[in-house]
């Protein structure tokens, strides 16, 4: 009996791509194309619509080709769910996660699938940003992200490093039982371990429209990574408590002595005014944060589905295969 050939899945979520769809299509058939002559595997492709407003479902079904599936979500639950679903439909023997935008190359795909096919050593080949086009400002707030997120863990989370990257089929399926409903990526591919290499690269520019991340959703994606995956800041606000009540107790001190030894007269309302706004502000920053991790501990407590699947469209070639659709709870 002929053996069958090893197959690799391909999983890219997209939002309202429209625009790119065709291309998108013309370029999964050109990496479908070159994985079959370079390493001899099957490609089947799995698109997740993540609550798209435009007709992108229909534009992808009008232009892929071969094996394919488009997973339709019942509303938008972000791109961090979207990966998990297009994961859960994913049966292969090595799963490459790209995005729809065009700015994942085919050139990295194939050079990371490389890795992972010449050393079986490696587990997961993950595409590293070298963010080039960065400003100084926006690569130290980074650095300083990475470091901190990374204090006092038993594993670190890549700088740079996102959702571009192969894995054998294996880390896939450990990455399915993570069911976090707060999800952050980054620290769920850390967190999962494995063997892990990365690859530098440089994004291509979008096709069309502009980045779904402005920098509210990037702050607010920072402070996920910090409420799922890191302690620091409550103790960085403990800490904060800390010295200032220190400077309180110096300041008093310095008072009482000004006062017992020569007689000078206490300010009042001002230092009473800054003490008062100070420690107000420290012990209202730390309910905030407190509520955030709060928020997360009720999240995950209220044991709803990561998502939910509206339908799955297959094509023609993939209309036999068994659909996973039920692991959305």
């Amino acid at each position: 009996m002929a053996k069958s050939r090893p197959v690799l899945d391909i999983v890219a979520p997209f939002l309202n791509e429209a625009p790119s769809a065709l291309a998108f299509a013309e370029l999964l058939a050109a990496l479908e194309a070159a994985v079959a002559q370079r390493f001899g595997m099957a490609v089947h492709k799995i698109l997740v619509d993540d609550g798209s407003r435009d007709d992108g479902a229909k534009r992808f079904s009008q232009g892929l080709t071969g094996s394919w599936e488009i997973v339709r979500l019942s509303r938008n639950f972000g791109k961090e769910v979207a990966v998990l679903a297009g994961l859960d439909q994913s049966r292969g023997d090595m799963v490459l996660i790209m995005d729809a935008d065009l700015q994942h190359s085919m050139d990295i795909s194939l050079k990371m699938i490389a890795e992972l096919v010449e050393h079986p050593d490696i587990d997961v080949v993950y595409a590293q940003n070298d963010r080039r086009e960065a400003s100084w400002r926006r690569s130290q707030l980074a650095r300083l992200f990475y470091s901190l997120i990374n204090s006092s863990q038993r594993f670190d989370i890549p700088e740079n490093a996102g959702d571009f990257r192969v894995m054998r089929g294996a880390v896939a399926r450990a990455l399915t039982s993570l069911r976090d409903k707060r999800r952050f990526n980054k620290g769920l591919f850390a967190w999962a371990g494995f063997r892990q290499k990365a690859l530098p690269y440089s994004p291509e520019n979008r096709a069309s429209g502009t980045s779904k991340w402005s920098r509210l959703n990037l702050i607010a994606f920072s402070l996920e990574g910090f409420t799922s995956f890191s302690v620091i800041p409550l103790r960085l606000i403990s800490l904060s408590g800390l010295l200032a009540a220190f400077a309180g107790a110096v300041y008093g001190a310095k008072v009482f002595f000004e006062v017992l030894f020569y007689g000078i007269a206490v300010p009042g309302y001002p230092s009473l005014l800054v003490a008062v706004v100070l420690l107000g502000g420290l012990n209202l920053t730390l309910l905030g944060l407190i509520g955030e991790y709060v928020w997360v501990t009720l999240s995950e407590s209220k044991d709803r589905p990561v998502y939910i699947v509206r339908d799955v469209v297959h094509s023609d070639i993939a209309a036999d295969k068994p659909t996973p659709g039920a692991r959305e709870a």
